[in-house]
């Protein structure tokens, strides 16, 4: 089906697959779906405008042939930054799919981007390198714009708000056609304000959270910054060097992570933004997004049981951060794991599985290692 089909499709249904054909995986008779489920858009960039927003699924045949995984087995993945979430959870490299591993032990698994990431809708201001910071543009410079220019638009183009709005959207979309009352989120990185925001004012609906790297600002804003301020850089970008460069940063062991994965999940980057792969160097583009309503008197509040992970490498979330979000979070079910050998980017590295299993673990039983509550060291 075209994704022009699955556009008219929308006229009627909010939630459509787009490509519902089997795709197999090392045998196991998985599943990919592509949906999109219809948004009225809280982003600043395109206010009250009707976008679309990609969602995969990633299930077992039977367990579809059951129409998913039932009560307790829906689980959606939020992304973090900049990667979109089909790259972030679904890397087509060995054993390293988050999405499939779940899906294999009979979860009804989805992810979605965001307005302005991978497949969903990009406001039309992403289409403009002047949106990009000063400094980065020029690298595009002859070949997208012809010199250093003034931005078009000066302010986020989207923002924590409309973030949780596209989640609600999706959330809803899924426990209607899963007949659930909750799902379950996974996150990573700036998942974990996604996510972990969400949740905090969406009890009812969020059966249990898993986030790696959780990016958490103990005594960051409360509130939307309003108006909203100007920015140098609207758009932000990631080159392979620049990817490559953040990475190697956190490593901390020997092989920590394999070249050939880090390919893979560069080439996915790419195909996930075909506009940006064909500027520069190549680049994967995400908007600039403003956080706010994930601090210590947000998460205090919080009783939903939460599973956190921290590499023990990561320099982008350091651990302690993780670890203050741990100490604050009023749920009395709540696990904090320190993942050796391992960087912000652990579901790429060598201690993936380690990640996995106590994902799913927790998913299932609310419990890892048999702990509902605790500290864990993993992989030492």
């Amino acid at each position: 089906m075209t994704l022009a089909k699955s556009l008219s499709l929308l006229l009627a249904f909010a939630l459509v697959a787009a490509a519902p054909a089997a795709s197999g995986d090392d045998g196991n008779r998985l599943l990919r779906v592509d949906h999109y489920v219809k948004v009225k858009s809280a982003a600043p960039g395109m206010n009250g405008q009707d976008g679309l927003i990609y969602v995969r699924e990633v299930v077992l045949a039977g367990t579809a042939l059951r129409g998913g995984g039932g009560e307790g087995k829906v689980v959606l993945f939020v992304h973090g930054a900049g990667t979109p979430a089909e790259v972030s959870f679904d890397v087509p490299y060995a054993d390293y799919s988050w999405m499939a591993y779940l899906a294999k032990a009979g979860f009804d698994v989805f992810s979605m981007d965001v307005t302005g990431y991978g497949r969903s809708v990009r406001p039309p201001a992403m289409s403009d390198a002047c949106n990009f910071p000063k400094a980065v543009q020029p690298q595009f410079v002859p070949g997208v714009i012809p010199a250093p220019c003034n931005p078009s638009r000066a302010q986020a183009i989207t923002t924590m708000g409309s973030d949780w709005n596209d989640i609600g959207a999706v959330v809803d979309q899924l426990r209607s056609l899963r007949k659930v009352d909750k799902v379950s989120l996974v996150g990573w990185s700036q998942g974990g304000p996604r996510t972990g925001g969400y949740a905090a004012r969406n009890p009812g609906k969020v059966a249990r959270l898993v986030v790696l790297a959780p990016a958490y600002a103990r005594t960051g804003p409360a509130d939307p910054p309003n108006p909203l301020p100007t920015i140098d850089g609207s758009v932000t970008s990631q080159s392979l060097a620049d990817f490559t460069a953040n990475w190697d940063r956190q490593v901390g062991c020997p092989g920590q992570y394999e070249p050939a994965a880090a390919a893979s999940v560069w080439r996915e980057m790419l195909a996930s933004d075909p506009v940006g792969a064909s500027w520069g160097p190549g680049v994967r583009r995400a908007p600039s997004v403003p956080t706010w309503g994930f601090n210590q008197a947000v998460v205090t509040k919080m009783q939903t049981p939460y599973l956190m992970i921290a590499g023990a490498h990561d320099k982008q979330v350091p651990p302690d951060r993780v670890r203050e979000l741990y100490a604050d979070l009023g749920s009395k079910e709540k696990v904090f794991i320190d993942l050796a050998c391992s960087s912000h980017n652990a579901m790429w590295e060598k201690n993936h599985l380690l990640l996995f299993q106590a994902s799913l673990e927790w998913l299932r039983d609310g419990k890892v290692n048999g702990m509902s509550e605790g500290m864990l060291r993993m992989g030492y």
